[in-house]
């Protein structure tokens, strides 16, 4: 069996259907069906213990619900019985109406054994639904996942190898994607330098796709005694989770499953909804390993479960892991790299109780596009809990090219870290700062590197002009082959002159904006949307404490007026959650139901339109009738869809040459040094230093 064509082939089916609009929505459809059939396998194999017993095995599922049945009914030749197979509108009602609501129950009849496949089968149908509208599309789906196989070791391999690249892919495909992936080669060398044992209970409260618990599971397999003990250990009492969303809980899961967890210890639950006073020695763990979300605004009521209050998500994530630590335990956490600097008062305690509560021992500090789709900067602090920090060393990570999705970082890049990290050699990128030498003010632990020569180069020009020139093709060849070539195959497959044309005003609600000037609070705890905040594309954020006009998910709002020539005229931002914005002036928000909200954010974006108000002279203020006069195009809702995941890719191709050509910049300026910075001669040809 190729299993990689299988997937393909399931994500082709999953891309013609309407209901699944993205690499989100398809693998979390691909994981619940995955669930059900590894779920049928499971239940098999104990069924064929039980008899090997002479015992009768009690099914967790009652015979109309289990996969041979509803899933993939078949005859005496082993194949589907198609008279028996439920096919169309009726299969998608049995799995909406029937299938789900069943599974659902799970969670309170096992509501007092939340670690037990019954729960986890409850949790994950409880909260997930079926997107898959087409019923004939969904029987293939099943028949494609009939054939992948569970019970051997080799088949899981494959198979979580496939599920983990999908879980990357996911990065590229739209907004939060990146939340699910963490580089597996970063994963592993911050395991390596924490060297877990088995017997430690190791822990990710934002566990996500649970990279962290896969690969350190992978670790402690590999070099442990393969004992029952250690077997059922490792199985049962060393990998605890903690995860918030539920698609990330499924994937998480899912992934956890096809590693050879068979009963993760994951639970569904907002980590920062618990009182880290409650936090008892029990509920304490020897190793934790994270990756928390950064950027976030958590509300009043979630920072009173903190000593150290903030809005700032993995501050509080970072408190919270601290807490769960045992004395002598250690931890690796990735954090931006502001957490280093930032003088808010909350960060400055912060750091002070981080370095008098623990030895913070190693900084890896990690280039840009070490994340793909992620222009953040970002750190990771490992610590070990119960001493004061000493000193710190920190290692700066350099490779010799731009990260990005093409270039992705590799385990070789890590290499000298660790060999380094193993004795904290120095060198001019790795230094000791004596924690007398830190601030005891600010604590600021961005301390510049005593050891760094002076950088010059010596690679010859050829050699960097060959770089460039990679790049150049790189780029050109994004633009050319994955880009245009698709676009264009894309719009000529349907047939526009059967789209619909309106305006705004036709086909979408218009909403103003309120002054929010006198209600500004660095404490609050929604996001004012102004005319920064969109053209920073929500980097730059005021705050208030009423959300005086409230937005939704899938707003899109537009700025409406700019100076002369300006660049934040009609550019737009679509609302990516509920409760989390507030609406100024000169903003306008646009609703629709009649899009997809990113068909309609692609149309209004700095569009045309508005632009042409612009007179390069004056102040451009846009009326409520200048935006509800602009045309729009409304084609069916399938198109639209295929022309959102077009465009998506789109934006991620532009972003890479984007890199590409920040990186052509930096190459020419050590072309220029190359050249001009050392004395030389040519003769013959040849470069000779003096």
């Amino acid at each position: 069996m190729n299993f990689e064509q299988t997937f393909k082939n399931i994500d082709d089916l999953l891309y013609k259907d309407s209901g699944a609009d993205s690499e989100l929505d398809y693998i979390g459809q691909t994981s619940w069906v995955m669930f059900l059939r590894y779920l049928d396998e499971l239940e098999q194999d104990k069924a064929d213990e039980a008899e090997l017993r002479g015992e009768e095995y009690n099914f967790i599922l009652d015979e109309e619900y289990r996969w041979p049945n509803w899933a993939m009914p078949k005859g005496a030749d082993g194949k589907l019985d198609h008279h028996k197979a439920m096919t169309g509108t009726d299969l998608v009602q049995f799995v909406d109406k029937k299938l789900f609501p069943y599974l659902g129950e799970f969670k309170v009849k096992s509501v007092d054994n939340p670690k037990s496949i019954e729960y986890k089968i409850g949790e994950i149908f409880s909260e997930l639904s079926n997107r898959i509208q087409s019923g004939y599309i969904l029987r293939d789906i099943l028949e494609y996942a009939d054939e992948l196989p569970f019970r051997a070791s080799t088949d899981k391999h494959e198979l979580s190898h496939l599920y983990e690249t999908k879980i990357k892919n996911m990065g590229n495909a739209g907004r939060n994607g990146g939340q699910y992936y963490t580089p597996r080669p970063l994963i592993r060398a911050m395991i390596n330098v924490i060297d877990p044992q088995i017997g430690e209970k190791i822990y990710d409260g934002a566990a996500g796709s649970c990279g962290f618990l896969c690969e350190a599971y992978e670790y402690l397999y590999e070099r442990m005694e393969k004992t029952t003990d250690n077997l059922k250990t490792l199985q049962e009492e060393t990998l605890y989770g903690k995860e918030k969303k539920n698609l990330a809980y499924v994937i998480g899961i899912m992934n956890m499953i096809l590693h050879g967890i068979e009963a993760p210890n994951i639970i569904h639950i907002n980590t920062l909804g618990e009182n880290i006073r409650d936090i008892q020695e029990k509920n304490r763990y020897h190793v934790i390993l994270a990756n928390p979300p950064f950027g976030g605004k958590e509300r009043k009521e979630v920072q009173q479960n903190f000593d150290i209050k903030t809005g700032e998500t993995a501050s509080l994530f970072l408190q919270h892991f601290i807490k769960s630590l045992k004395a002598g335990g250690r931890a690796a956490i990735v954090i931006k790299n502001t957490f280093l600097s930032n003088a808010d008062n909350a960060s400055i305690s912060l750091r002070k109780h981080l370095l008098e509560s623990c030895d913070l021992h190693t900084i890896l500090d990690l280039p840009v596009g070490t994340f793909t789709g992620v222009g953040q900067k970002t750190v990771v602090l490992f610590f070990t809990k119960g001493s004061p920090t000493k000193r710190i060393w920190t290692y700066e990570l350099k490779v010799d090219r731009s990260l990005g999705k093409r270039s992705p970082l590799t385990d070789n890049d890590l290499v000298d870290f660790l060999e380094k990290q193993n004795s904290f050699g120095q060198s001019d990128i790795s230094w000791f700062t004596p924690i007398s030498e830190i601030d005891d003010t600010t604590f600021d632990l961005t301390i510049s590197n005593p050891n760094k020569a002076e950088e010059i180069s010596d690679r010859l020009p050829n050699e960097i002009v060959e770089e460039i020139n990679s790049l150049n093709e790189e780029t050109n060849q994004l633009l050319i082959d994955n880009f245009f070539q698709r676009y264009l195959q894309t719009l000529d497959a349907n047939r526009q002159e059967e789209w619909e044309i309106s305006t705004v005003g036709e086909s979408c609600e218009f909403f103003n904006g309120k002054a929010h000037e006198k209600a500004i609070d660095s404490n609050g705890e929604f996001v004012v949307v102004n005319s920064k905040f969109i053209s920073s594309d929500g980097e730059v954020r005021k705050f208030t404490l009423n959300q005086i006009f409230p937005l939704y998910e899938n707003d899109v709002v537009l700025v409406m007026s700019d100076v002369p020539n300006g660049k934040a005229l009609a550019k737009c931002f679509l609302i990516d959650e509920d409760d989390k914005y507030s609406l100024n002036q000169r903003i306008c928000a646009i609703r629709s139901d009649r899009f997809n909200s990113k068909f309609l954010y692609y149309q209004l974006n700095r569009n045309k339109y508005y632009l042409k108000f612009n007179n390069g002279e004056n102040q451009t203020n846009l009326r409520k009738a200048d935006i509800l006069d602009c045309p729009l195009i409304i084609p069916p809702i399938e198109i639209q869809n295929n022309i959102v995941e077009v465009l998506d890719r789109m934006k991620e191709i532009t972003d890479q040459v984007e890199l590409n050509i920040k990186a052509n910049t930096k190459l020419i300026e050590e072309l220029k040094l190359s050249v001009f910075g050392l004395p030389f001669l040519i003769t013959d040809n040849q470069l000779i230093e003096d």
